[in-house]
């Protein structure tokens, strides 16, 4: 199953983890086959925020929401289960200094492929 650890932290604390342990923990994850896909954010300050209201489109500099921890970067991880997400979650070094949201992946292009599928064969 796929799950997605997004990484939050205080951008003020960005330099208590050095790139090179963030690198080294994703080569290793990439490794054991768990990563997907992974990427680090450029600063929340260089966020635009898109809404589509009534057929108009807004554009918004900065982040979606002011917060204390702000998206510093995500992984996309297969685990077998929650558990072993959490596993992988607690080793990203972010979690040191910020939090790890781990959400399971809801498989959307499965879903309407399969009850596609089963409209054609009726």
């Amino acid at each position: 199953m796929k799950y997605l650890c997004l990484v939050y932290l205080d951008e003020k604390r960005l330099d208590e983890l050095p790139d090179k342990d963030c690198v080294e923990y994703d080569a290793a994850i990439r490794k054991s086959g768990h990563c997907i896909a992974s990427e680090a954010l450029q600063s929340v300050q260089t966020a635009t925020t898109v809404r589509m209201r009534n057929g108009k489109v807004s554009v918004t500099d900065g982040p979606f929401a002011e917060t204390k921890e702000q998206l510093a970067g995500f992984y996309l991880v297969e685990a077998k289960d929650l558990n072993e997400a959490i596993q992988v979650a607690a080793k990203i070094p972010p979690a040191r200094v910020g939090s790890i949201e781990v959400r399971p992946i809801r498989p959307i292009r499965e879903t309407v492929a399969e009850a596609e599928a089963q409209q054609r064969t009726r």
